[in-house]
């Protein structure tokens, strides 16, 4: 009888299992790496106090970005879904756009123009008598620009929630008195909440994981905080113990955007195919929704690219650092993108066996870049001393590793959704042919999946290539991408310089965004 069990047991370990195995495994060692350190590392020079003023200062932003970001992104997805108005097809998918701008970049734009020295206010005082009550830098202007810079976040899930809303429901609320935007507070809203709770849980997973905008707006976040103790004061423990609310607040987020999923599914089986009912503004309703959404644009892109762009013509640019460090920000990205859609496929096929995995992978998703870094200089310090002359090779590799372990979850939704195509019957068929689990998967389910695969591809060098904080901790001596040049300037308050790199990330960005956003459009079955 035992020996009857173990092989049972054996031929229920299959393929895919292992690989989800592995693959949560990845995902979960950086983050044991920064409990371990926090726990039981030396005496670290931090005192409380300071832990608690980062935490309420990251708090506080959290709450802000949060709530700007719900209501910027659910009014703008409901105007463009249900409404027609002049430039609404434009601003459909251009109102994505800000994804590619990074947002330290936005934070370089807004502090130079609204900079007290800067030409804009030194012409208002002269010109016209007055100057603006507010600058940039601050917890006020960390809010206006990281709410500009992630409100895509909730704008996209939000679309996607309401091109996939049921007619039905909507002409069954018309019918009632429900029009407008009375439909969408008692009917749209209620019905889309898991999509806003994932929209938003992704723009405060965000902001808690920027470095480059806080840092330069002299906010002191609890990231800000992890990569100054290790970098000036070369406390890794200080570094782990001022990482641990974040980690509390990864697995809080965690569990509010899952708590919302089996929500998501409650408008199956209805008649998706028909066309939404949408209403044609006119007059000064059509204006105000055009211009609403006009400034959305303008405030994540139009302005402060432009800016930038004005700016760095007048510089002459160092072309060879920048070549340098873009091909070293496109070696990254294809590199991470690759690994990262690797093993998250890996996950995705084998998450029906071990769905501990996928939460355990979701987790590095809700965690800073900076954390995972962290996570990985103990392990990085053994295998430096035991193979010393491939440091070079060994921090490019544990820099791979941080991306995947961190964004592994965001190319596992669009594999996984992808894969839910794939029915049992199509399984059977390959079985009933010979073919192994293992086989099966390559030959059916991956080749059913390969667009949402490129999905993922495209989400995640995107993400690579505006990342800071991990890069900034576990990158080469001498090696730089964009957003390092680019911070490295605006530290010695070079911002014309800093423009440079950071509209090369915009432009190298841009085309995945689009695609991304076009690809949104197009979901709804039918179109």
């Amino acid at each position: 009888m035992a020996v009857e069990a173990f092989f049972a047991a054996r031929r229920r370990i299959s393929i895919p299992f292992m690989l989800a195995a592995i693959a949560g495994l990845v995902a979960l060692l950086p983050l044991l790496g920064v409990i371990t350190t926090a726990l039981f590392g030396e005496t670290a020079d931090i005192a409380a106090r300071d832990i608690f003023r980062y935490a309420a200062t990251s708090a506080w932003l959290a709450l802000f970005v949060g709530g700007a970001t719900a209501v910027l992104g659910t009014l703008a997805a409901w105007l463009i879904v249900m409404h027609r108005f002049p430039g609404s097809d434009i601003f459909a998918w251009a109102l994505a756009l800000p994804l590619a701008v990074p947002a330290f970049a936005l934070a370089y734009a807004y502090t130079d123009l609204f900079d007290v020295a800067g030409p804009l206010r030194m012409t208002m005082r002269g010109n016209m008598g007055f100057d603006l009550p507010f600058g940039m830098r601050g917890l006020g202007g960390a809010v206006f620009v990281l709410s500009f810079a992630f409100y895509p976040y909730v704008y996209l899930a939000m679309r996607a929630a309401f091109l996939n809303q049921s007619v039905n429901v909507t002409e069954a609320a018309r019918t009632l008195g429900c029009d407008g935007w009375l439909a969408l507070y008692r009917v749209a809203l209620p019905m889309a909440r898991p999509a806003l709770a994932a929209g938003v849980a992704l723009a405060v997973m965000e902001t808690l994981a920027d470095y480059g905008a806080v840092q330069f707006l002299n906010v002191q976040t609890l990231t800000t905080g992890i990569v100054r103790a290790w970098s000036v004061y070369g406390s890794t423990v200080s570094a782990a113990r001022l990482a641990l609310p974040l980690l509390a607040t990864a697995a809080l987020l965690l569990w509010i955007e899952r708590r919302g999923r089996p929500g998501r599914l409650h408008e199956a089986g209805n008649a998706r195919w028909r066309t939404l009912p949408v209403k044609n503004l006119s007059g000064r309703r059509a204006w105000l929704a055009s211009a609403f959404c006009l400034l959305l644009i303008t405030a994540g892109l139009l302005l402060p690219v432009g800016w930038l762009l004005f700016n760095a013509l007048d510089t002459s640019p160092d072309w060879t650092r920048l070549l340098r460090a873009g091909s070293h920000s496109l070696m990254l990205g294809i590199m991470g993108s690759a690994v990262t859609v690797a093993l998250a496929t890996m996950l995705a096929l084998g998450t029906r066996r071990l769905p501990m995995a996928a939460r355990l992978a979701s987790l590095g998703y809700a965690t800073p870049g900076a954390v995972m870094a962290i996570g990985l200089l103990v392990p990085a310090g053994i295998i430096w001393n035991l193979m010393p002359d491939s440091g070079y090779i060994i921090a490019i590799a544990l820099l791979i590793y941080a991306y995947a372990a961190r964004l592994m979850a965001a190319a596992l939704e669009p594999i996984d959704a992808g894969l839910t195509r794939v029915t049992p019957s199509m399984i059977h068929a390959a079985r009933s042919l010979g073919r192994s689990e293992t086989s099966s998967a390559l030959a059916v389910e991956l080749p059913v999946a390969r667009g949402a695969m490129l999905t993922a591809s495209l989400i995640v060098f995107i993400d690579v290539l505006k990342e800071l904080p991990a890069t900034l901790i576990l990158r080469p001596f001498d090696f730089d991408t964009l957003a390092v040049v680019a911070n490295n300037y605006a530290l010695d308050e070079r911002l014309e310089q800093a423009g440079t790199p950071s509209i090369l990330i915009i432009l190298l960005s841009l085309p995945a965004v689009i695609w991304l956003t076009r690809k949104i459009a197009f979901s709804r079955p039918g179109t």
